[in-house]
């Protein structure tokens, strides 16, 4: 179910920034398909909250894949635009998502490096245990932090930004992420989407300077809410 001026769940929001708990499905910027960005539903939004004629500003800051949920950040100023994309870039942010997956990881917990090379015909990355030509070092820390009747959560930190990271690292343990049929899952979930969720984001503010931690919920579906 896609994002809708109606149905947009906002986390937060102030004169400077705006973070939405996204849907599996919907896209963060357009793209080649013409379907309706996540950022041009949260323009729409905004004019109609605060009935903005005109055009209404707002920076991507960065992105999460199609089939994944949970919090993305916009900028509603250019000031706030420019030192988000610095924080981010910078590593300056902490990011904790969520994953599900079939098979048990061989640790509770681990940290895990490898180097992620990226196909963009076949928009996929691969991991490799060590260094290949034209590979960007890609890290993260996982933990099992529920059992479920055939599944396990993970919690994972993310060190690093690179593209599908968390997917192609687990599903280079073995462990690809529930639904994801492009990193080695049997199966794909009915409604295209897979069972990653950005689950928590914490940075400064970009104007305030306070601290900001955001939080959201998974999407709701039976395994999703076995996870509680």
């Amino acid at each position: 179910m896609h994002s809708t001026v109606d149905n947009l769940q906002v986390l937060y929001e102030d004169n400077h920034i705006i973070a939405i708990n996204k849907r599996p499905g919907d896209i963060v910027q357009g793209d080649k398909t013409g379907d309706v960005p996540l950022s041009e539903v949260v323009k729409k939004y905004i004019a109609k909250k605060y009935n903005k004629p005109g055009a209404v500003f707002l920076g991507v800051v960065h992105r999460l894949d199609r089939p994944t949920s949970g919090i993305i950040l916009f900028a509603r100023t250019s000031k706030a635009l420019s030192r988000l994309n610095k924080m981010f870039s910078e590593r300056q942010t902490e990011k904790t998502y969520w994953a599900i997956v079939k098979k048990s990881p061989p640790h509770e917990s681990n940290r895990l490096e490898h180097y992620l090379k990226r196909n963009p015909k076949q928009n996929k990355s691969y991991a490799y245990p060590k260094e290949v030509t034209n590979s960007k070092k890609a890290v993260l820390s996982y933990s099992i932090i529920k059992k479920l009747d055939r599944y396990f959560l993970l919690e994972i930190e993310l060190e690093t930004g690179r593209h599908h990271q968390i997917r192609a690292q687990l599903s280079f343990l073995g462990c690809p992420i529930k639904g994801d049929l492009k990193y080695g899952f049997d199966r794909s979930n009915k409604d295209g989407s897979i069972h990653l969720h950005a689950r928590e984001l914490r940075f400064v503010h970009p104007v305030k300077k306070e601290p900001i931690i955001i939080s959201a919920n998974p999407p709701k579906d039976p395994l999703w809410d076995s996870c509680y």
